[in-house]
């Protein structure tokens, strides 16, 4: 018994070497040459080799350019858009009449603030997809 658990840890043993030797990557010996010639051409694939490998690198420091996504697109809302929210807000009686102009301050805020409370949205102020839908502006569906 002892004989057989001697064996089959032996054997364990070797595969494990043998699995870790197979996965490691094999470096291949630079070729020796005995003529003038041979130096000469090996010479010149390795400046070329090198002349290539600056080149990657120099392509591989470079940045890829930002992806594009429809949040890095999104940009302010236009005086027109303004008005519209503002209209919302005054028609559910968050913003007073005089301070629908079309342009976005601390009253328009402050209203959006408490509209948002009380639809129980998160009350940031910021103009957002859930406040839009809840003043009915969100989007429309043929």
């Amino acid at each position: 018994m002892r004989k057989l658990l001697a064996c089959l840890s032996i054997l364990t043993w070797a595969f494990l070497c043998l699995s870790v030797v197979a996965q490691t990557p094999k470096k291949a010996a630079p070729k020796k040459s005995t003529s003038a010639k041979s130096t000469k051409k090996t010479t010149k694939k390795t400046t070329k080799k090198k002349g290539s490998a600056s080149k990657k690198s120099s392509k591989a420091s470079q940045k890829a350019p930002p992806r594009t996504t429809w949040r890095n697109r999104q940009t302010t809302p236009a005086p027109e858009r303004y008005k519209q929210i503002q209209d919302a807000l005054v028609a559910k009686g968050f913003l007073d009449p005089a301070d629908a102009g079309g342009a976005w301050g601390p009253s328009s805020a402050d209203a959006l603030k408490r509209f948002q409370a009380a639809q129980n949205i998160q009350p940031t102020g910021k103009i957002d997809a859930l406040s839009l839908i809840g003043l009915g502006l969100g989007p429309k569906h043929d």
